[in-house]
């Protein structure tokens, strides 16, 4: 086999076993998720690089529409402006710059998703940290083992795998499956 053939085993692979091992935690962040909106809060996301455009694609999703045509949802994807992500990070250092976004912008009964494929990024942590000390119920989705996010998050969903393309392709799944369940709970059938 060659390296598309290769690929896509390996995705199909990392697909079927997270089919296995994660509905039940992505179920339980979709209810997290809904409740928060029902509830009259928003959605902080935040991750670095592929992460981070992640955040910003689910925010798309929740903010415009996934399925059906709504009302927005609120939601923020956190440190993608980039005047004040680079101002925030000049004034303390980068790994705190995250979490100060977060502690201007959350409030008690919010949810923060922390995404990071290795669940180690300084940053990311940092600002699971600062939402859990703001109140802010924390689904952190991360690759195999959770790293420093799994003590902190109250949730974590780890895709079982250690390669971050991988990773990162089962991410955008689970986003776009919350996604819809979210809009289904709340604006009935998709």
């Amino acid at each position: 086999m060659g390296i598309i053939e290769d690929v896509f085993q390996e995705h199909l692979t990392v697909l079927e076993c997270s089919r296995e091992l994660l509905v039940d935690g992505i179920r339980q962040a979709a209810e997290t998720i809904t409740d928060c909106y029902r509830n009259g809060n928003k959605v902080l996301l935040f991750g670095n690089g592929g992460s981070a455009a992640d955040a910003m694609h689910i925010e798309g999703e929740l903010i415009s529409r996934f399925k059906k045509e709504r009302d927005g949802l609120p939601a923020i994807a956190v440190g993608c402006s980039i005047p004040a992500l680079t101002a925030a990070s000049n004034d303390s250092s980068y790994i705190t710059a995250m979490a100060h976004f977060v502690k201007a912008l959350a409030r008690p009964g919010d949810v923060a998703i922390a995404i990071s494929t290795s669940g180690t990024s300084a940053n990311v942590v940092e600002a699971a940290r600062a939402a859990v000390a703001k109140g802010v119920h924390v689904i952190a989705l991360t690759g195999e083992g959770g790293g420093d996010l799994e003590p902190i998050a109250q949730q974590t969903v780890c895709v079982p795998s250690k390669e971050t393309a991988r990773i990162q392709e089962i991410h955008i799944t689970i986003g776009h499956i919350i996604c819809e369940i979210v809009e289904k709970e709340l604006f009935g059938r998709c």
